[in-house]
Formats: structure tokens, C-alpha cells, sequence
């Protein structure tokens, strides 16, 4: 598959690149912001490519065209206020989603958060975070994509274990990245995930058998 990672930057992102570049069965691009970001994303094994999440429909779907799946980890940033995560984790996910319809492209892996369809569990200190997250997700399972929600638990940098758990039933809250990342590409072409949101922490099952529990 040609994989298209929005978010690449990120901690997430770069651990994804970096696996994907790794993996024969894939090639990866990322889309970045400018083009200070290439050298780094480049020597992990990915093309880039230039757009911006703030920018227009179409110029997200002349960037992403080409490519088989789409995976949006892309996010305002703990530093950033409410304005941002509207534009960039609400309407640039949306606009990323119509901009896949528009340039061809089925398959849309979202990486979301924890809770993020129950309003009762939303944590007071960022709320805006969920609300975009809510929304986005909400927008997503009504498109026409195939698309895979991942609704992560909060996030660490730990080495990965290659073991998570999934369900409604979580002793964990807490995922590292590494785990994060092996867990987008296991369900990339697996199509028992297609149209599912899947809450994913650290646990004792391997990825690729969890994510089809």
C-alpha cells in the first residue's frame, strides 16, 4: 500500500514512518507543513509532501492523491489554545476526509482518544481536545471510507511490546507510541477493522490478534 501519514511529525507519526519505512509491503509519505520537516521524516524512509491542514480542500486532495490509505495523526498540540484544536483537529481531520473522497482514496485509519464518544468521561482540563475528537469521529463513521477509528489511551513514551488490549473492559489507560504505530499498520489491510472504533491501551495480546477481537 502507498500510506499517506498526516502527522508525521508528531511523536506518533515519526514512529509510524519510521515502521512503515521498514515494512516491504508499504511505502509511505508524509505530509508535513514546511519543508524544514523533510530531512528528518526523508532518512526514516518516507517521501514528503508539502499542504497545509488550514489550507483549502483541494490543496489537501492534490497532496494526498496517489496514495491507497490515508492515516490522520495529526494534532494542534498541548501548547496551542481551543482555536487551534478546532482548525486542526476538528476541520483539518474533516477536510481530510472530503479531500479523500475527492482524490479516490478508501481506506482511513484515525488515530482518536480514549472516551472520546462519551461525553460523561471527557477530562475538564481538555475538553476542547475531546470535543474535536467526538465530532471528527462522529463525521468519519458517517462518510463513505473505509476507515478504522483508533481510540488511544493516554500516551507514553515506553519502548513498544507488541501487545495491547481492546474492548470495553480496560485495566490499562495508558499505550506507549511505539505500540501506537504498530497498531495502524496491523490494521491497515486487515478488513475485519473496516467501519470499527477500537479503544486500544497496553495489555498482554499481540497486535494483530487483538485488533480483531
Amino acid at each position: 500500500m502507498n500510506v499517506l501519514v498526516i502527522g508525521a511529525n508528531g511523536k506518533v507519526g515519526r514512529h509510524l514512518v519510521r515502521l512503515l519505512g521498514q515494512n516491504k509491503s508499504h511505502r509511505v509519505k508524509a505530509l508535513i507543513r514546511n519543508s524544514d520537516q523533510a530531512e528528518a521524516l526523508e532518512r526514516l524512509g518516507a517521501e514528503t509532501v508539502v499542504a497545509d491542514l488550514e489550507g483549502t480542500v483541494g490543496e489537501i486532495a492534490a497532496a494526498i492523491k496517489g496514495s491507497d490509505a490515508i492515516v490522520f495523526t495529526a494534532g494542534s498540540g498541548g501548547k496551542t489554545g481551543a482555536d487551534k484544536t478546532l482548525l486542526i483537529d476538528l476541520d483539518g481531520a474533516v477536510k481530510t476526509m472530503e479531500a479523500a473522497e475527492q482524490a479516490g482514496i478508501q481506506r482511513f485509519v484515525m488515530v482518536s482518544a480514549l472516551h472520546a464518544e462519551n461525553r460523561e468521561q471527557w477530562p475538564e482540563s481538555i475538553k476542547p481536545y475531546y470535543v474535536a475528537k467526538h465530532y471528527a469521529d462522529r463525521l468519519l463513521e458517517a462518510s463513505n471510507l473505509d476507515y478504522t477509528i483508533l481510540r488511544l489511551g493516554g500516551l507514553t513514551d515506553d519502548v513498544g511490546t507488541g501487545k495491547v488490549a481492546t474492548g470495553e473492559v480496560l485495566t490499562s489507560h495508558t499505550i506507549s507510541r511505539e505500540d501506537v504505530a504498530a497498531a495502524v499498520i496491523a490494521v491497515l489491510e486487515e478488513q475485519q477493522t473496516y467501519h470499527r472504533a477500537i479503544n486500544l491501551v497496553s495489555g498482554s495480546t499481540p497486535i494483530a490478534e487483538a485488533i480483531r477481537l
